[in-house]
């Protein structure tokens, strides 16, 4: 998987392209400081995927993933920030960005969503899927039923499905079809994302027991 760099301050490129460069399936192929240098790479080196800064020096990154769309450059892409608000939201899922990821997110973390874009999914970081939530005027898990929330605790505590069911007293079956409307509610791809994002948004057992 070829990946290009974008963003403006060089420590940020040395350090991403060295996490990249030890992965045995990604390769760093190429980086850009701004707007028309990636422009430039994209045409040149046609990257399977793009690492983006959402707030480049004078420019927003979502401008450049639009000039780049408009150029027919189909590289999927993940924007990196520090926040991001309701108006970058809307203006990022226009162009379809593929990604969110926190600047301050570990590599681990990274390295998973860059898997999971290159496999045709949506990653968010759960730190801004809370923010994306309470925009629409809910909170982190008002969507979910108290069970589901129990579950998603289990989640974010490295339980699966068997362990769920015998602690909650139910059956893997109920476990699974709890998973599975956890996963529709929180718009997480998988199991891992909603336990990433029961652990961001700190849903604790005690939290069940007060409420």
């Amino acid at each position: 998987m070829e990946i290009v760099i974008v963003d403006d301050h060089p420590l940020v490129r040395r350090g991403l392209a060295a996490v990249i460069s030890m992965q045995p399936n990604l390769s760093f192929a190429g980086e850009a400081t701004n707007g028309e240098e990636a422009l430039r790479v994209f045409e040149e080196v046609r990257p399977d995927l793009v690492l983006i800064d959402l707030k480049l020096a004078d420019e927003s990154g979502i401008d450049v993933i639009k000039a780049a769309r408009r150029r027919g450059i189909e590289s999927k892409f993940i924007l990196l920030t520090s926040s991001a608000s309701r108006e970058d939201f809307l203006k990022a899922e226009e162009v379809l960005v593929d990604g969110y990821v926190l600047k301050e997110a570990l590599p681990e973390e990274l390295l998973f969503a860059i898997q999971l874009v290159y496999k045709g999914r949506k990653y968010y970081d759960p730190g801004l899927m809370e923010d994306k939530m309470r925009m629409s005027g809910k909170g982190p898990t008002d969507e979910l039923t108290p069970k589901e929330r129990e579950v998603l605790i289990e989640l974010g505590q490295g339980a699966c499905n068997r362990e769920i069911a015998s602690r909650l007293f139910i059956s893997e079956f109920t476990v699974k079809k709890h998973v599975s409307q956890i996963l529709a509610k929180l718009q997480v791809a998988d199991r891992t994302q909603a336990a990433l994002y029961a652990n961001a948004v700190g849903l604790t057992k005690y939290e069940m027991s007060v409420e």
